[in-house]
């Protein structure tokens, strides 16, 4: 079985999409090279890094990537994190399939720094379980 390209993109390349590009990377092991972008570039989130950390995955060596940038890679999947980049996704030429879900931007979150990580948190281990069932429904 060829190895699939997924690319995960949302709005700034910096929470959602990296936390989903960690976790897709973890669950499909070689069934898939897995990307992330966004239709803009914010740069990693610290707090990104250090909730992926807390679950023993590390993802501070990612980088953030304008999708622009992968324009010309064969891509089998485009999963899209938030309804920003699902409306302003660009066309992928060949057999590509779109998925979509909302997660929330845990960037937004408000209050004290622990009520601010408890966001990250929560987030992180939705796009965890997504992730998980995501590879187990396309990728097996």
């Amino acid at each position: 079985m060829n190895k699939k390209n997924i690319l995960v993109l949302c709005t700034g390349n910096s929470c959602r999409s990296q936390l989903a590009e960690g976790y897709l990377r973890f669950f499909s092991g070689d069934k898939a090279n897995v990307y992330s972008a966004g239709i803009e570039t914010h740069g990693v989130n610290p707090k990104a890094v250090l909730v992926m950390a807390e679950d023993h995955i590390d993802i501070s060596k990612h980088t953030s990537n304008h999708v622009d940038e992968y324009l010309n890679v064969p891509f089998d999947m485009v999963l899209t994190v938030c309804d920003n980049a699902n409306e302003a996704c660009p066309f992928f030429p060949g057999k590509v399939e779109r998925f979509h879900f909302n997660f929330p931007d845990p960037a937004k979150a408000v209050g004290t720094p622990e009520e601010v990580m408890d966001e990250f948190r929560r987030v992180r281990d939705m796009i965890k379980a997504y992730c998980a069932g995501f590879v187990q429904t396309h990728l097996y």
